[in-house]
């Protein structure tokens, strides 16, 4: 292998679950493995796929509905992705203005952190809205084909909202969400920490829910190549992975946690407060601007509960959104396409890997809130369960 095949351009978006990446880089594990990397910080997820797709990047911290989306040739040219690796489980939020953050405390029948209480409380301010003539809400989400787009549409649909017809929903990059609620462009957004953060240290924002309380288990980001580059450059995939494996375990050694935080706040990484990204990385979050906390070990798993050993089961359930919210047709072989961008058999062959440990995870992959248990090898039911769908 000569040193030049040695060399890597990856983009990543300044988000929490980036760490892996910049860990592996940052802290030497890629080097260990014989790599030089070239970190790209980019600021939206069209510049990330566009630039994976055509060669820019060889690699790429990749949103799990993009290259599901760019396998399928849906929303954009049809560029086959692999995901050898799970960058992050969890990890969004959605975080409202203190407006709507009131009017859904005023019109909650119960505990507000109750998605399914909060999902109703919005149904009911949407209808005071329409009643009194008022505009829609606006809620911003990073992209189409994004689980942040997914996740709101989830929760939203399960209280009786109807994401195409009773709110706006707009594409925003990630470190615009702040400004946008700031602005008053938007009601609220679903992003990956730690944007939500900011907008609570700032004042101008409630986090109303993780999106572990909505969904257990989400996969989030992946480490994404071109399925042609995997197979030309099988050994610098594995030696890339192991850096991210490695980089993983690392990160959730509490002992170093304040390394990480200093690597992940540099300018050219995240470039956010230390503070934000240690509670991030504790799931210690503040969730209201007078200090209120909440704590939960599930905000964002980077290598704990096996979360790097991407999941087929994961993609399916993506897929399923795309379906639902009428993105995609409804095909096996469709489904069979989504399935496989996720390669556990990459991770596993990369990391000498056995059992992954998914003690506690919930029974079906996923634990969502509301509705039925999701059943990968019947699509058209898990859709059949929704009132609200547009496949």
């Amino acid at each position: 292998m000569s040193t030049s095949d040695a060399r890597l351009r990856i983009g990543f978006i300044p988000l929490c679950d980036a760490t892996a990446l910049i860990v592996a880089v940052d802290k030497g594990f890629a080097a260990a493995e014989g790599l030089d990397v070239e970190l790209v910080r980019e600021v939206s997820w069209s510049n990330i796929r566009d630039k994976l797709n055509i060669g820019l990047f060889d690699a790429a911290h990749l949103i799990a509905p993009v290259a599901i989306a760019s396998s399928l040739g849906i929303g954009h040219v049809k560029v086959p992705i692999v995901a050898p690796f799970g960058l992050g489980v969890n990890g969004n939020a959605i975080t409202v203005s203190p407006a709507l953050h009131s009017a859904l405390a005023d019109a909650a029948a119960g505990d507000l952190t109750d998605p399914m209480v909060s999902a109703r409380a919005l149904a009911r301010v949407v209808a005071a809205r329409r009643n009194q003539g008022a505009e829609p809400l606006t809620f911003g989400m990073t992209f189409p084909f994004s689980t942040h787009n997914y996740h709101l549409r989830f929760w939203m649909a399960a209280g009786g909202v109807d994401p195409d017809e009773d709110v706006r929903l707009v594409v925003l990059p990630p470190p615009y969400m702040v400004e946008s609620l700031a602005s008053r462009h938007v009601d609220g957004f679903c992003v990956g920490a730690p944007w939500n953060s900011v907008a609570v240290d700032l004042g101008i924002g409630f986090i109303l829910h993780f999106v572990s309380e909505i969904l257990a288990r989400a996969a989030e980001k992946v480490l994404g190549v071109r399925s042609r580059w995997a197979e030309e450059h099988p050994d610098l995939l594995a030696r890339l992975v192991r850096a991210h494996d490695r980089a993983a375990a690392f990160v959730e050694d509490v002992a170093n946690r304040d390394e990480v935080t200093a690597l992940l706040a540099a300018g050219n990484r995240i470039d956010v407060a230390p503070d934000v990204i240690r509670r991030t990385l504790d799931g210690r979050m503040k969730v209201a601007p007078d200090g209120a906390m909440r704590v939960s070990d599930r905000y964002l798993l980077i290598g704990r509960h096996s979360a790097g050993r991407p999941e087929p089961l994961q993609a399916a359930w993506l897929y399923a959104q795309m379906v639902r919210w009428g993105q995609a047709p409804l095909s096996a072989e469709m489904l069979a396409t989504a399935k496989a961008v996720f390669r556990p058999d990459l991770y596993d062959a990369a990391v000498g890997s056995s059992e992954p440990d998914m003690a506690g995870e919930p029974a079906d992959g996923i634990g969502a809130f509301a509705g039925p248990a999701f059943d990968p090898s019947d699509i058209a039911a898990h859709l059949a369960a929704w009132k609200i769908r547009h496949a």
